[in-house]
């Protein structure tokens, strides 16, 4: 995790305070609506971000708990917290390691897998209004 005191290379002009007020208003609106969905879904907004990093590493479908909290920005404790938590709603498993039996695989169950595609469809669309992710690949 990197420091959040980092020294300003340059001055800041007018432009680019309108710059930052529209990216955090728009990023606030996002995480709200996020809030919204995932609420009425039933889950909490960390419990959708665990699932969605769970699912989404390249070549895997599965998740170390360090890879987790790394990716939520949390101690590997609390992260642990959360897995018992998902897991303990049918969300996910965890799968001992077949190379490494100090490490632990998070695993979607079938539920999580349905309650994460619903909710990342959901989302899909309204990053969209972002204009930088999601594009169509003919474009």
């Amino acid at each position: 995790m990197t420091s959040p005191r980092r020294k300003a290379t340059a001055p800041i002009s007018r432009a680019d305070l309108e710059e930052l007020s529209e990216f955090r208003y728009r990023l606030r609106r996002f995480l709200r609506y996020s809030e919204e969905i995932v609420h009425a879904e039933g889950v909490t907004p960390l419990q959708y971000m665990l699932m969605l990093h769970t699912r989404a590493f390249p070549d895997r479908d599965w998740a170390t708990v360090g890879e987790l909290a790394e990716r939520l920005q949390a101690s590997s404790h609390g992260t642990v917290a959360l897995v018992t938590r998902c897991e303990a709603a049918g969300l996910v498993e965890r799968v001992p390691s077949a190379h490494d039996r100090r490490q632990v695989q998070v695993h979607l169950t079938a539920e999580g897998e349905r309650c994460l595609m619903k909710l990342a469809a959901l989302h899909k669309s309204e990053v969209q209004a972002f204009g930088w992710a999601f594009r169509d690949e003919q474009a």
